[in-house]
């Protein structure tokens, strides 16, 4: 896919590119969260797509670091930024493998949980990078970045009380490991969700 063309020419491509990316990675979670009981070959594939398309947008993005010498934002955090939202995508498409290779055909109320949770996170994502086009609202971009926040405790919380319970119920080793997996995949989106909500606070900090 061509991302030279049109507004990414202007002088704010960057932010374009990276409010792209945050939207790719919405699509991402809220496809897996849509297929979460019926993961299959085809919502796989789906996924591994839209993480290399995300994937080539980041080179895409690094090489125009490389080549521009002013940027509207420091350049490591440009480069933060993308590569916390493409490791969200692999996280994405890595939890969609799991459970179709460990043929989990009945997802737990816990992993629909975590996977709602990942989806309000990516949309706060949505939210806080967005936000970096006017970095006049610094009030809403902070929100977001809280709630962010919150949202990853709670995903961590269900995460803990998911594995115990995993432990003290289920009598079939290979079923907790199976599950214990997933559930860490899901949480651990929620993690870099986090990691990017760090690093637009400290953005925001930084042109207060």
């Amino acid at each position: 896919m061509d991302w030279s063309g049109g507004s990414l020419k202007e002088s704010n491509k960057f932010i374009a590119m990276l409010i792209l990316q945050a939207a790719k990675t919405v699509e991402g979670v809220l496809y897996l969260e849509s297929t979460i009981d019926r993961v299959d070959a085809r919502s796989v594939e789906s996924l591994r797509a839209l993480a290399e398309d995300a994937s080539e947008l980041r080179r895409v993005l690094i090489d125009e670091l490389h080549k521009t010498f002013v940027t509207p934002l420091d350049r490591e955090d440009i480069h933060q930024l993308v590569t916390r939202m493409d490791d969200i995508l692999d996280l994405i498409e890595d939890c969609a493998q799991s459970i179709s290779l460990y043929d989990v055909r009945a997802p737990t109320p816990e992993m629909k949980r975590l996977a709602e949770i990942c989806v309000g996170c990516a949309e706060k994502v949505q939210a806080g990078v967005g936000g970096l086009s006017d970095l006049r609202d610094a009030r809403a971009i902070l929100a977001a970045c809280a709630d962010i926040d919150k949202l990853e405790s709670e995903a961590d919380h269900v995460m803990r009380t998911a594995i115990g319970k995993l432990f003290r119920e289920e009598p079939d080793a290979k079923e907790i490991i199976k599950l214990r997996s997933i559930y860490e995949l899901l949480e651990t989106i929620t993690d870099r969700c986090e990691d990017v909500a760090n690093i637009v606070e400290g953005i925001v900090l930084e042109h207060s």
